[in-house]
This record gives C-alpha cells, structure tokens and sequence, in this order.
C-alpha cells in the first residue's frame, strides 16, 4: 500500500489502511519512545497513545513535509505529555557530574543511535534524558524545549550540559568510550572504545 493510499484511508478511518501505516511506521516510533521511557512498557503505552493522537489528528496533516515526521512530531509531544503527566521531570541528580568533564559537541549525536549507547541513555535522570533526546537528537531549540517541558531555557541548557557529562561517564565507565586524555586541565577529544 502506498503512503497516499495508507493517508487517504486513514482520513476515511479505514481501519485496513490505520493498519498498514502503523505497521510500517511502528517499529522506527518505539525507537523514539523508547529513548523517554523507563522501559519497554511503557515505551510501547507512549507508542500506542502516540497512535491514537496520529489517527484522531490526521486530518490535520497538510501534506507539507514528509509523513513520518508529522508523525515523529505527534509521537515526541505524546511522549513528553505523558512524562509531565506523571511529573517525572523531578528526579535530581549531583550536579558533581558537570563539573570539569570535556566532551565535543558532536560525540554524541554521531554514536547516539547505537544500542548501547541507547541503553546507557535510559540510565539517566528521566529529566536529563529527555532533555538530551530533545536537543541532540530531535534537534529542538532550548527555547523550544523549554517550553514544551515548562521549564526556563537556561534550565534546559543546565539539563543538557549535565546530561552530557553523565552521559560521557556512563560511557567511559562501560568502556563505550575512551576516558578523554587531559594536559593542562583540558579534555582532549574521546574516541569510541574498539570491541
């Protein structure tokens, strides 16, 4: 079945044609969800809440950009609802971890996508996590992200530095990645461990 064919039965609620779009679009949607959620439970709860918002606003979609990342976009929010709903965003964390730790900006989105890397995400502070997920991944803005979570955007900011830091020390610590060399108090650059 072809997108415009999957869209034009989703705008007439066939359910044949709500089917194939989710079958197609699901598995790459849990990957977003599941980059929020404590576990896969509740990554696939945000996944078929994120569904249900898709079908309920398709009509909505204006055929102005891709599909998928209409979809994307109702899937994060659903995620990010549901994490402010159960007011997770209230975990804190030593801020000791963004203290004196180097990391290059581009470390992270370059390796974020593999598992375990993933997997050391989802062991950070639901709070951070999604901040990082937000910023480095979805390539939001700290303003727009700020106002999303309803929080000031030098909170975010704070977040996402912190995020990193801890980040870095989850993957050092799994020997993902390198511990940095210093000279004179200066991070050098990280290089992903060779397994």
């Amino acid at each position: 079945m072809t997108e415009e064919t999957m869209l034009n039965g989703c705008l007439e609620n066939n359910a044949a044609a709500q089917e194939a779009l989710y079958m197609r679009l699901s598995p790459k949607m849990l990957g977003v969800c599941y980059r929020f959620a404590k576990n896969r439970e509740d990554a696939e709860d945000m996944l078929q809440e994120g569904f249900i918002k898709v079908f309920a606003q398709i009509h909505q979609y204006r055929n102005e950009g891709a599909l998928e990342g209409w979809i994307r976009r109702i899937v994060v929010h659903t995620c990010i609802n549901i994490l402010k709903k159960n007011k997770k965003f209230s975990d804190s964390v030593d801020i000791n971890y963004a203290n004196g730790i180097g990391i290059r900006e581009e470390t992270i989105p370059s390796i974020m996508q593999a598992k375990q890397v993933v997997e050391c995400i989802r062991l950070l502070p639901v709070g951070y996590r999604t901040v990082l997920n937000l910023y480095a991944v979805e390539g939001y803005s700290h303003k727009e992200i700020g106002d999303m979570l309803d929080i000031e955007e030098s909170t975010s900011r704070s977040q996402y530095t912190r995020a990193k830091a801890m980040l870095e020390d989850i993957l050092i610590k799994k020997n993902i990645l390198l511990k940095p060399r210093t000279k004179s108090g200066v991070a050098l650059t990280g290089a992903v461990a060779s397994n």
